[in-house]
Order: C-alpha cells, then sequence, then structure tokens
C-alpha cells in the first residue's frame, strides 16, 4: 500500500496513555517510593533492552529488501513508534514527578497520601484502601488515586470519623474505621 493512504503519526501524542487520568492543573505527580522505582525501572528497561532489539530487528528487516511487503520491517517500525511514545510519555510523568514517602506519618490516626483506610458504608460494607499516585493505582488490589473521589474525601479525616462522599446515586457516609502507614 502507498504511503500516502497510510496514516502515520509523528505528533507528540499520547494516545495509550488516555486511560490513565490526567495529573490536576498545577499540580505535582505525586508518587510512593515503590512506584516512582517501578516507572523508573520501566523507562530504564524500555530504554536500555527493548528499544535496541527492536532498532537491531528493523536494520535487519531493511536489509532483506522490499519494505513495502516486509512484515518484520512493517512491525518493528510501529513497534518503535509505540516504544517512542511510552518512554516520552514516562520521561514526562517522571520530571513532574514528587516523590512522597508515607512511612513519615507512621503512627499517625489522619489520611494524607499513602494511607491504607478501611472504612464501612452505609451499608455495612467494608472496604481497605491505599492512597496512591496516579500512575500507581489498581483498583482491584485497592490502590485509588489521590485525585479520586473517594481519596479526596477522605482525606485530612481521621479514624472515627464519618465523611460525606457525593457519587452519582446520591450522598453516602463513610465511617472511618482504621488508618495506617507503612513502617519505616
Amino acid at each position: 500500500m502507498n504511503k500516502a493512504f497510510v496514516k502515520e503519526s509523528d505528533g507528540d501524542d499520547d494516545d495509550d496513555e488516555i486511560a490513565l487520568p490526567s495529573i490536576p492543573a498545577g499540580a505535582k505527580n505525586y508518587m510512593t517510593p515503590a512506584g516512582h522505582r517501578r516507572i523508573k525501572d520501566e523507562l530504564l528497561q524500555l530504554i536500555d533492552v527493548d528499544r535496541p532489539e527492536t532498532v537491531r530487528i528493523v536494520s535487519w528487516a531493511a536489509s532483506n529488501g522490499d519494505r513495502s511487503e516486509n512484515g518484520d520491517y512493517l512491525y518493528g517500525k510501529k513497534r518503535l513508534r509505540e516504544i517512542d511514545r511510552r518512554i516520552r510519555f514516562l520521561t514526562k510523568r517522571l520530571d513532574l514527578a514528587e516523590v512522597v514517602d508515607p512511612t513519615i506519618h507512621h503512627g499517625s490516626d489522619q489520611v494524607f497520601f499513602g494511607a491504607t483506610i478501611t472504612y464501612e458504608n452505609q451499608r455495612g460494607e467494608q472496604h481497605t484502601v491505599t492512597i496512591v499516585g496516579i500512575d500507581e493505582l489498581d483498583p482491584l488490589h485497592g490502590k485509588i488515586s489521590w485525585v479520586s473521589p473517594v481519596a479526596r474525601a477522605l482525606t485530612k479525616s481521621r479514624e472515627g470519623d464519618e465523611v460525606v462522599l457525593q457519587t452519582p446515586s446520591g450522598i453516602e457516609q463513610l465511617t472511618i474505621l482504621d488508618v495506617s502507614y507503612p513502617a519505616p
């Protein structure tokens, strides 16, 4: 197929990162030390291992001749664009990162970034969540972003407090049962 009919984006768009919430205007990209380390490790893996290997495959495929029907070449170029896009995204996130160590609040009963909170809703259901950075969220494992409505409602409250959470189905009362932080 002629390149005139193929849309290739050279722009600085982060199409594959749309699933992540954006950082609020004027705010830092807060991260726990473990989250920062994980993102930095992924970036180094992409730069030191994945990208050079993909470049090697693309140059080998290019040496095979006709590139228009060369699957290794076409897939390799596409994979290289994906890697470069991810490298740009991770670099931007790390540039904005502010690492917050939750162990400094160890022993406190007030909710801040990095806290693990057990709360109960009006129906008597108990939930345990940990407030983490935007890039670390994992709702299936109880890690919620500090910009989420639940985290914003819980922040600065203490054990025993009742907080109000505005949900699409109405106002919900949450009772904070326990607040803990990792040990230093």
